[in-house]
């Protein structure tokens, strides 16, 4: 697996950039190697994208934003990937209706991989030859197209699980699974006492995506955190206990949304003959890892267990200041159970007496109860670039952290993720506040 370990704005010195792009670029395509062609062409559900798509958007991204109007004399590989592999740039053009992307049965998959072939060459020949000064100038939009490559990484194996998922007979993507699978801890509590705190990405030299500043003052009253996500026995006893058949536990919305799907239980989790739950992993059908964090639930499924748990989520504000107050990111093993690890799926806890929260920035995206709207003072940036994340900021709810496959070097204790509050093919799960 390649680690890229730097989100630093890199200088264009020893090939640095160059390095960089590869490794980023190689990564993509190292997940897509255990995949037939058929594999790569399926949308089992409009949130899912082929997997042929994502490789193909991405050089597009780059053809699009660096390439064409960075390059004079770049040879576009194909006027009709604009309209294919666009996703909702509104500026750029029309595009190939979201729903409708599994029907590009053409270019092939060896036509998808020639184009990041072609665009592959074109980046590393810019790089070799632009002028310092030009690349200085574009060092955002270039760590931009590779942050986003990276987040299409992880929707890949997100979408790629929904895909196996789908078929009847279960098919796995890798048969790998721990050697190893730890207990976890009790359950403890660590206080955050109340105050004016600073939340937001500082300009600070590393990378971040606009929607995670400016930075801004908070004022937070006192809470405290959960030493870990909610897990899969924890979360099994909510639905034996009737959680899903008693509405004084949901959001009007989320009862609408359990009842009309007749959701019970997480998704991807099966109950078998003698009453056992299983899951679907990328190993096929597994046992639960009853003490790992409870993975692929709604908004909905983790505030109606907080509920019943007589908790309730944390705050954005809240998830962040505890964060750095804990000063997670610095603690040995922070990002232990991310993409690199290999595990592919959460991991128990572990440590019988933690000193801080555990397993923030790995194993699940954690729901708040934020919705996802704009910090104050923020503006989107001009152009198409500027409807990377402004335009979604309604109707959404922020996650924070990272997950079991989050790519190396993507991380960090600012990053908003945000999903609709009925979405489920995330790798997203929850911690109480109280």
């Amino acid at each position: 697996m390649t680690t890229i370990v730097s989100q630093n704005y890199l200088p264009n010195s020893s090939g640095a950039y160059i390095s960089r792009f590869k490794d980023v670029r190689a990564l993509s395509e190292s997940i897509t190697l255990r995949l037939s062609a058929e594999d790569q062409q399926v949308q089992s559900m409009p949130d899912v994208s082929p997997t042929k798509w994502h490789l193909a958007h991405t050089s597009w991204f780059f053809e699009t934003f660096i390439l064409r109007p960075q390059v004079p004399d770049y040879s576009v590989f194909d006027e009709s990937f604009g309209f294919l592999f666009n996703s909702y740039y509104e500026a750029v053009g029309p595009r190939q209706l979201r729903a409708e992307r599994g029907l590009i049965t053409r270019p092939t998959l060896d036509e998808v991989h020639a184009y990041r072939a072609h665009v592959d060459a074109a980046m590393v020949g810019f790089f070799e030859n632009a002028d310092p000064a030009q690349i200085e100038d574009l060092c955002y939009l270039i760590e931009l197209g590779m942050h986003h490559e990276q987040q299409h990484q992880e929707l890949i194996l997100m979408d790629v699980k929904h895909v196996l998922s789908r078929n009847p007979f279960g098919p796995s993507y890798r048969k790998k699974e721990p050697a190893t699978v730890y207990a976890t801890h009790e359950l403890q509590w660590f206080t955050v006492p109340g105050g004016i705190y600073t939340i937001g990405h500082d300009d600070d030299g590393q990378f971040a995506f606009d929607n995670e500043g400016p930075v801004h003052e908070v004022v937070l009253g006192d809470f405290a955190i959960a030493s870990r996500c909610v897990t899969n026995g924890e979360y099994q006893a909510f639905i034996d206990d009737d959680g899903y058949k008693r509405s004084e536990f949901w959001h009007s919305d989320g009862w609408a949304r359990i009842s009309a799907e007749c959701w019970q239980a997480p998704l991807y989790w099966q109950q078998v003959e003698d009453g056992d739950w299983v899951e679907f992993t990328y190993a096929g059908l597994c046992p639960l890892y009853h003490d790992a964090p409870v993975c692929h639930v709604s908004f909905y499924e983790a505030a109606a267990y907080a509920a019943w748990a007589g908790k309730r989520l944390p705050t954005e504000a809240e998830w962040e200041v505890a964060a750095n107050y804990f000063n997670v990111a610095q603690r040995p093993g922070a990002g232990a159970n991310q993409l690199a690890s290999g595990y592919l799926r959460p991991i128990p806890a572990g440590e019988v007496d933690p000193e801080a929260p555990k397993g923030m920035l790995g194993d699940v995206w954690e729901w708040t109860q934020s919705a996802y709207s704009p910090y104050p003072g923020f503006r989107a940036a001009p152009g198409a670039v500027g409807e990377y994340n402004g335009k979604f900021m309604v109707n959404q709810m922020v996650l924070r952290g990272a997950s079991c496959v989050t790519p190396p070097g993507h991380a960090r204790v600012t990053y908003r993720n945000f999903f609709y509050p009925h979405q489920r093919w995330a790798f997203a799960g929850f911690r109480l506040t109280e």
